[in-house]
């Protein structure tokens, strides 16, 4: 059976499988891993660390897109 975690991201509610990581969401999110930031608990995520953040519940996620543009 698969354990199901509820976190929030950018202050909604979610539900996620568990083992889910950052890269995992962002993935979800269908936002490109090169154009976002993520916090975590009030703590930055380095992308490097994306692939190997796994969520666990309650977790709180900020997830910032960045664009250019001029």
């Amino acid at each position: 059976m698969n354990e199901i975690l509820s976190v929030l991201v950018n202050g909604e509610p979610r539900e996620v499988g568990a083992g889910t990581t950052v890269a995992d969401l962002v993935g979800a999110l269908g936002l490109k891993p090169q154009q976002v930031a993520v916090e975590r608990n009030k703590a930055i995520v380095r992308r490097d660390d994306h692939s190997k953040t796994f969520l666990e519940d309650d977790d709180e996620l900020e997830v910032v897109t960045f664009f250019g543009g001029g």
